[in-house]
């Protein structure tokens, strides 16, 4: 298990198999605003669905093909980010996010991931990060912006999300670019 310290306000936490209520009442309590954009919402429908995310998020995590860690504002929980998708002879990953609705617009998960990209950059030595979103997903989309990541392309009909092709947004930054 690890950490990654964000801030005074915020830390980042390796999610463990205890966290499974504390990540699906938050998913649960915000999962109107969630599933807008994130078709996985729908199949996360009780607190076992959560662990088993987690169970294999920790067998990635040995493998080292991905991590996910709890947000935590103000020590309380408050959402997700992982590393996913982890390409050992590209070094490059894949970034992820959510975050419950009565934390969303404080700028938590833009300096979770600066936080994150920065550690991945300098401790993981990947070469490449890149953000994929839903392109109807205009405020996802201003995190990477705001991080300094390039607009890559977007990615038609790679999603379905509630029945319909969705296209996708990818972003992407290079450690020799990241000036955080």
């Amino acid at each position: 298990m690890f950490e990654v310290p964000v801030n005074d306000s915020i830390y980042l936490r390796q999610l463990q198999l205890q966290d499974a209520p504390l990540v699906y009442k938050q998913l649960d309590s915000s999962r109107k605003s969630l599933r807008k954009f994130l078709p996985w919402v729908d199949y996360n429908t009780n607190e076992e669905h959560s662990l088993r995310f987690i169970q294999l998020m920790l067998r990635k995590a040995e493998e080292q093909e991905a991590v996910a860690l709890g947000i935590w504002y103000q020590q309380e929980f408050c959402g997700v980010l992982d590393l996913h998708g982890w390409d050992h002879q590209l070094q490059k990953a894949e970034v992820g996010y959510w975050i419950g609705e009565p934390f969303q617009g404080k700028g938590i998960v833009t300096a979770a991931c600066k936080a994150l990209i920065t550690f991945a950059f300098k401790k993981l030595r990947l070469n490449k990060i890149e953000i994929r979103f839903v392109l109807q997903n205009e405020r996802s989309g201003q995190i990477p912006i705001k991080l300094g990541f390039a607009r890559e392309g977007i990615l038609r009909h790679s999603a379905k999300l509630h029945g319909q092709y969705v296209d996708m947004v990818v972003m992407g930054v290079l450690r020799q670019d990241w000036k955080h």
